[in-house]
């Protein structure tokens, strides 16, 4: 075995410091020693090192009980700054933070029906300035938006509900609007990669997210992969042509019915009012459904039944580990809804897969988004890796034994 270099060494060691206090915040000289393994002068001469680059920075005292006051540790967030956005056809949702992961300031306007780009220029810069920033101080900004981007020619595919988007190439016109790089991801795939670092999917390498909404969508993650497809359009089921299994009489076809408009607002409110829950949204209608006794019981069946039909189809072909419900529908439905889909499932297709609510709500695309640009930011930076579901590998004692491993933090 070679030997690995000092230097080689230090930056492992570097890098693995760096990581750890991303990952668990201020981190007292002791508490950083133990996390990555170095005696306590490597772990030392680490933080003066890194402290003379402007890469970490003292963060007060943390209290010792009857013992001295510990210096803390932290990564300087100064060092670079990204943008989330949440774009749907109603709204701009951004957050701006710094390489640390803390958000400085949040913005949310409204999406009209014309000059798009021209609104979501105004958004974003007035969000940049509320952080003292302007829009190409931004290291990176990621957009979640319904639909898919081809690789190949930069066009929002698959985005029926945002007519004024298409025909263009999204990067790169956003990219010159804000003189920044600018990543475009579909928005239920952000939410399925914040669902594997900190949700449901954490550890898990094969699923299906699906998010019931007026435009349905899917993330397809395998081998801990998201899968977009060819053209982007992997996980896009909104369109798919499905026989509506609902026993109520909806006045739908029982053939050829397309996903998205029994799983819509209205389409769910009209199988409700079917079953004698009145309610005027979808959402509403799945919310009074759990204390309407009977007919809401048999509303949720029917409802799971719709729900069913549509994601057994990338079930019988993927036969992944879990299946995933989100957004409000889900939430509402919790449990209950989540138990009904699993049942209809398992009578239409042969893998016996669980059916679970995400555990992350609230802005899952943005909270996805935010992830997806400090992923990027923090490899341009800090030379980490890429975004991973995996934890921190932990001790790495480079600098008290011979290396001949590559200078990554894992």
């Amino acid at each position: 075995m070679r030997a690995g270099s000092p230097r080689l060494l230090r930056e492992i060691n570097d890098r693995a410091a760096i990581e750890a206090l991303l990952r668990n915040g201020p981190l007292t000289r002791a508490e950083l020693e133990g996390i990555i393994g170095l005696s306590k002068p490597a772990t030392a001469q680490l933080l003066t090192r890194l402290e003379d680059e402007g890469t970490v920075l003292r963060n007060g005292l943390r209290g010792g009980g009857r013992g001295p006051r510990a210096q803390l540790w932290t990564v300087n967030g100064a060092l670079a700054h990204v943008a989330a956005v949440d774009l749907t056809p109603d709204s701009i949702d951004i957050a701006i933070a710094d390489i640390s992961g803390a958000t400085l300031t949040e913005h949310r306007a409204p999406m009209p029906k014309t000059d798009v780009l021209a609104a979501f220029h105004s958004a974003v810069t007035k969000a940049a300035a509320q952080a003292g920033l302007t829009t190409d101080a931004l290291h990176h900004v990621v957009v979640g938006s319904p639909g898919a981007v081809d690789p190949a020619t930069g066009r929002l595919n698959y985005a029926p509900h945002m007519p004024d988007w298409e025909n263009k190439n999204i990067p790169e016109e956003l990219e010159a609007l804000l003189d920044t790089s600018v990543t475009v991801e579909n928005d239920v795939n952000l939410v399925a990669l914040e669902e594997m670092i900190a949700g449901r999917a954490v550890g898990v390498r094969d699923f299906v997210l699906l998010w019931p909404a007026d435009a349905v969508g899917a993330a397809v993650v395998v081998n801990g992969v998201l899968l977009r497809g060819a053209t982007g359009g992997a996980g896009e089921i909104d369109a798919l042509q499905v026989p509506d299994h609902a026993h109520a009489d909806t006045g739908t076809r029982r053939t050829g019915s397309r996903y998205g408009d029994l799983l819509d607002s209205p389409g769910i409110a009209r199988l409700a009012r079917a079953h004698g829950v009145s309610a005027r949204t979808g959402l509403s209608a799945v919310e009074k459904a759990l204390g309407a006794g009977p007919a809401g019981r048999e509303f949720l069946v029917d409802l799971a039944r719709r729900i069913a039909t549509g994601v057994a189809n990338v079930v019988a072909v993927l036969d992944p580990e879990l299946v995933l419900l989100s957004g409000d529908i889900a939430q509402a439905g919790g449990t209950t809804l989540a138990d009904l889909v699993a049942a209809e499932l398992r009578r239409l297709v042969v893998p016996r897969t669980p059916v679970r609510l995400a555990l992350v709500t609230g802005k899952p695309v943005r909270s996805g988004a935010l992830h997806s640009a400090l992923s990027v930011v923090r490899e341009q930076v800090f030379g980490l890796p890429a975004a991973t579901t995996e934890p921190f590998s932990g001790p790495r004692r480079g600098e008290e034994r011979t290396a001949s491993t590559s200078p990554s933090a894992r």
